[in-house]
């Protein structure tokens, strides 16, 4: 645990560092392209259960989630012109560096859910709150188009709660038990892959 920690606090600084120059154009982007902040700020469900501000670039218009919590498609009404970049390249979830450094996160681990869809999981299922949530897990990689297999459903909540988050959970289950430094830096590399093969 030790060297997982010292690995994310020196490779969210150095992403920090790096992509500064970045985080400032997209900033400008956001500003330019509809009234509201920069950061969307999420509470979402931390380990042993603990909530937290969750950071992203904002990719919606302001007040959008009051329609809901999950995004149908990558041209759902509610997302910006720079948020529909944004979110089908993943920059927006960049911020969660800080939450990283933070010590809320960490690179490799279950993405972290908002309290409401927690409160359905299963006591085996609460074991996934045992461990730092990350930024990208085994389950993002197969969920990768999550958006729109919700946006062809024809009960998109259902589909979300009865069988995304189930199928989720178990690949993150899994995680738990196989975890190591090792495990974690396949899942970055092959997260990077994904992200450039689309």
């Amino acid at each position: 645990m030790i060297l997982k920690r010292a690995f994310d606090v020196c490779f969210a600084l150095m992403g920090i560092i790096l992509f500064l120059p970045f985080f400032m154009v997209i900033a400008l982007l956001i500003r330019l392209d509809s009234r509201g902040g920069i950061l969307y700020i999420q509470r979402r469900v931390g380990r042993n259960g603990i909530d937290f501000n969750l950071f992203k670039f904002r990719t919606m218009y302001t007040d959008a989630d009051k329609g809901g919590l999950l995004t149908i498609g990558y041209h759902d009404y509610r997302i910006t012109p720079s948020g529909y970049w944004l979110r089908k390249y993943k920059l927006d979830e960049l911020p969660q560096l800080f939450n990283i450094l933070f010590g809320d996160m960490s690179f490799v681990g279950p993405r972290p859910e908002v309290r409401k869809y927690v409160e359905l999981y299963t006591l085996k299922q609460l074991k996934v709150l045992s461990i730092k949530p990350g930024i990208t897990d085994r389950a993002s990689i197969q969920y990768f188009n999550e958006n729109e297999l919700l946006a062809g459903a024809d009960d998109p909540e259902k589909l979300y709660v009865n069988e995304i988050i189930p199928s989720k959970i178990q690949y993150n289950l899994d995680y738990i038990n196989e975890q190591s430094l090792w495990v974690d830096i396949k899942i970055i590399f092959q997260t990077i892959k994904r992200l450039v093969t689309k």
